[in-house]
Order: C-alpha cells, then structure tokens, then sequence
C-alpha cells in the first residue's frame, strides 16, 4: 500500500514535470537531472512526442536535423505529435541522451566559472554538427542514434572538460 501511494506520487512528479519542459516553465535538460529511477520510469512511460519540438527550438535547429540525429522518421513524429501520443521507450531514451549532453554540458560551465549568457543547449547543437578529430573526423550526431554512440559522445564530453583531449 505505502509503495502504490509512492508510485503516483512519483507518477504525479513526473507529469508535472513534463508539463513544466512542455509549457516552457522549466529547461529541457532538467530532464536528465531527475533521479535515475524516475529517468528510467519516464523513458518507459514514453515521453510525450511534442517534447521534439521544444528541444529542436531549445537548440535552434530544425525538426528534422534533430530527427536525423537521433535516428527518428518524421512521419512517424509528426504523427505522434498530432495524436498527442509518446514516443517508444526506444525513440524517449534517445532524447534523454539529448538531455544528457545538455545537462551535463550546463554543469561542466557552471563548474567551470561563469554561465552568465552561456547556452548549453545551442551549443550542443552546433559541437554536435562540427567533425571531431577524436571521433575519426566523423560528427558527434552521427553516433546519436545508438546508446553506445551516445556513451562515446558523453565520454569525449567529459574528456574535454578534463582536459584529457582537446
């Protein structure tokens, strides 16, 4: 009884949560800054498919530029947008990889000095498009579509912050 009350607690957490990135009242990547578990019950539930369109202008760039680099057909978003209906936990733990970078982007600046003007979220989006030397000249949105590619990505992130390769 007492962890069916936890659970829609959390449930109810978690729905606010969505409506606040939705309605713009809280960043995309705060997303990723959940509790891991929650994170995990949100990938399942599946995200709702209208979250593609906040993080595509959160990154000012296009749907579709998103939608190819997280590996997604546009019929089949903009369907799900239509219908108000989720993504597949598969397509939802790919944005979540987006909100990782963006999460942990924001915290390598606001550990680092001053976030002041400093937008995590567009510059993801422009490191993402630009060939990386450590990645064999191929682009960090090349490897977005798979979890290893995205471990690789958040892996060169972390890299940089230490300094370990420029």
């Amino acid at each position: 009884m007492a962890s069916d009350v936890k659970d829609r607690t959390a449930q109810k957490v978690r729905i606010k949560l969505l409506r606040d990135v939705l309605g713009r009242r809280t960043p995309f990547a705060t997303l990723y800054s959940i509790d891991p578990i929650e994170r995990v019950a949100i990938v399942k539930e599946g995200l709702p498919a209208e979250v593609l369109t906040v993080l595509a202008e959160d990154m000012s760039i296009s749907k579709e530029q998103l939608y190819a680099t997280i590996g997604v057909a546009r019929a089949t978003v903009d369907r799900k947008i239509r219908e108000q209906t989720v993504l597949s936990p598969d397509e939802s733990e790919r944005v979540m990889g987006i909100a990782k970078l963006v999460n942990q982007v924001d915290t390598i600046v606001r550990s680092s000095g001053n976030p002041e003007g400093f937008d995590s979220a567009k510059w993801v989006s422009a490191w993402l498009d630009r060939p990386q030397a450590a990645l064999g000249g191929k682009r960090p949105a090349e490897l977005m579509d798979t979890s290893e590619g995205r471990g690789i990505v958040s892996g060169l992130i972390a890299q940089m912050q230490s300094g370990a390769y420029a």
